[in-house]
């Protein structure tokens, strides 16, 4: 199966692009909308193309994403103005492959990316169900994963596992973390370098600068572990 195949249906990520777009395309020209025959085209793909992206993404991004309550009206309009600030820069033109990946240009320095505490500065005030996924308490797991209470319990002791509180002593654990009722190698290595569980799944369960884009706990699933620890010592 390719990266593209969904499972459920057989359809490619293009194929349901395409599907998404005439229906957007439909609904803005029944509504009225004020745009051009290209503007109303590019509008259409834009849509079909990011709706496909999100439902082809790993779960831990799609719940990063689904979890995200800011303003997306100025986050959209955010990323138009930096696309056409990028198209103007460089001469040019967007064509219908815009949306495929191309390679990054070199880059003299990198930017810093702003610091672990700073990017998940409202997490206390936050509810966990709005920000860290799917989470479950010890008896969901016991039932459903075949963890026992006690071995749940001996690897929050040791570090092992990303137990975040909830209410007064209550713990729920992100249920990404677990693959085949254990932990995935590298989250105790993570939890030494990032010693607050919330900060630490705060960077594990989102798209990462340090990590070029990716997300760590996806990569640790894949048995990318020395590349995520490294970043996550190497945090500001």
């Amino acid at each position: 199966m390719t990266r593209f195949q969904n499972p459920p249906d057989g359809i490619s990520q293009e194929a349901l692009a395409g599907l998404v777009a005439e229906a957007v395309q439909q609904a803005l020209t029944q509504h009225g909308a004020l745009l051009d025959a290209e503007a109303l085209a590019s509008a259409s793909k834009i849509a079909g193309h990011v709706a496909a992206a999100l439902a082809f993404l790993p779960p831990a991004q799609r719940l990063a994403i689904t979890s995200f309550k800011g303003a997306w009206t100025g986050l959209v309009a955010d990323f138009f103005r930096a696309m056409a600030d990028r198209i103007a820069s460089d001469g040019s033109a967007v064509s219908d492959r815009v949306f495929e990946r191309a390679p990054l240009k070199p880059e003299t320095t990198r930017p810093t990316p702003p610091r672990i505490a700073e990017r998940a500065a409202d997490l206390q005030s936050m509810l966990i169900e709005d920000w860290a996924g799917e989470v479950a308490g010890s008896t969901y797991l016991e039932e459903k994963l075949r963890i026992p209470r006690s071995t749940l319990h001996r690897w929050q002791r040791r570090g092992e596992v990303v137990a975040l509180r909830k209410g007064g002593r209550k713990h729920v654990f992100p249920l990404a973390q677990f693959v085949d009722g254990r932990p995935v190698p590298g989250i105790s290595d993570v939890l030494l370098a990032i010693t607050s569980p919330r900060l630490a799944w705060f960077w594990l369960s989102r798209p990462s600068p340090e990590l070029d884009g990716r997300v760590p706990i996806e990569m640790l699933r894949e048995d990318m572990v020395d590349d995520v620890v490294q970043a996550a010592r190497a945090l500001p």
